[in-house]
């Protein structure tokens, strides 16, 4: 068995053994994979069990009231809260929780980005546009300051801030990842900005008078003011098409700040670092992502069929990761934050009101 012999074997038919490290490392990778799934699978089901029970309250509001009050979103924490409050998922349940938190939430942010229209927003006008970045500005400023004033942390002070100022539940989602937040901070300010959210849509209408607005200006208002897409279309669309299509595309304008809110957060959180940090860490991977689809939009290399299947994953991504967050928080902490983040989000949808008034006085609209 020399090496005549191993020169023979190699001009035969039969085909030579594979390389031992190389069949060791193929035949390892399958297992991983197969292991981590197994790992992930319990947590995964767990927030999908959540996830519809949210989904079925939602249709029963629907049902009862005519239209969903409280979004899924919202009612996947919650539910993932009470879950969390009367038992605690054993250890098999954590690794799948956390992956839904983080990975899946990242990937709905970005796929946020296909949902952006840039040719709608420019052709608001340039003074427009200006007036609505400067007042999502303002009220980012005074939000942050008035809940560090009221004692918030920094981090959720951020959080609340970002609600308020620009789209509420996307906003708090896309800065979490970004700033480190922990699920107790991201659950509390997504639970206390939706319910004053609900508040908004039911009360600003009753403004309308009491300011003298018109059909557009109170689109204006709506828009700058209301957190969710279809929470301006439940405060504008009692008052006339006018007012939902201005309300829209204000609320369109608003997200369009989420990228550069993010993106100065990444690299503030890069500069607040003794070591120089990574790429990645300065700018996460999500957010390019983010940019690069709203970019693709705007060219048209998107396909107008993809539009909405691309926010239908974002969408269940999205309640999904706020089901793992809701799973991950303890009620008590939250509870013993509750009258500061309460505070902070009234004092900071009264300035983001004043400010939008402002606005409006200003540009002389309508």
């Amino acid at each position: 068995m020399g090496e005549r012999e191993k020169h023979d074997n190699s001009k035969t038919g039969f085909p030579m053994p594979l390389d031992s490290s190389a069949t060791a490392q193929g035949a390892s990778q399958q297992p991983a994979l197969w292991m981590k799934a197994k790992e992930l699978a319990p947590g995964l089901l767990l927030c999908a069990a959540v996830v519809v029970a949210a989904e079925v309250l939602q249709a029963a509001e629907r049902a009862v009231f005519g239209q969903a009050w409280v979004e899924s979103l919202v009612l996947a924490i919650l539910i993932g809260t009470v879950v969390r409050s009367l038992w605690t998922p054993p250890k098999h349940y954590a690794a799948g929780i956390a992956f839904s938190a983080k990975m899946l939430l990242e990937i709905a942010v970005m796929l946020l980005g296909a949902s952006l229209s840039l040719q709608a927003i420019m052709a608001a006008g340039p003074w427009l546009l200006l007036g609505i970045a400067g007042v999502v500005a303002v009220s980012l400023g005074f939000s942050y300051v008035i809940g560090r004033a009221l004692g918030l942390p920094s981090k959720m002070a951020i959080l609340v801030a970002s609600g308020n100022s620009i789209c509420g539940n996307s906003a708090i989602a896309a800065t979490a990842p970004v700033i480190g937040a922990d699920a107790k901070d991201v659950a509390s300010s997504i639970a206390f900005t939706a319910v004053l959210g609900v508040a908004v849509v039911l009360l600003l209408p009753l403004l309308m008078p009491v300011f003298g607005l018109n059909e557009l200006q109170y689109g204006v208002l709506a828009g700058l003011t209301v957190y969710a897409v279809p929470q301006v279309l439940a405060a504008t669309a009692p008052v006339g098409a006018l007012s939902v299509q201005m309300g829209t595309l204000v609320k369109l304008v608003r997200v369009l700040m989420l990228g550069p809110l993010v993106l100065g957060l990444s690299l503030a959180a890069g500069r607040a670092g003794n070591k120089k940090p990574p790429l990645s860490r300065l700018v996460p991977w999500f957010i390019l992502g983010f940019l690069a689809l709203a970019a693709l939009r705007a060219m048209g290399a998107i396909p107008t069929f993809a539009l909405a299947p691309i926010s239908t994953v974002a969408g269940i991504l999205t309640v999904l990761s706020m089901a793992a967050l809701g799973l991950g928080v303890d009620v008590r902490v939250v509870a013993r934050a509750g009258a500061r983040v309460t505070a902070t989000v009234v004092f900071s949808l009264l300035a983001l009101g004043a400010a939008a008034l402002v606005l409006i006085r200003l540009l002389n609209l309508g």
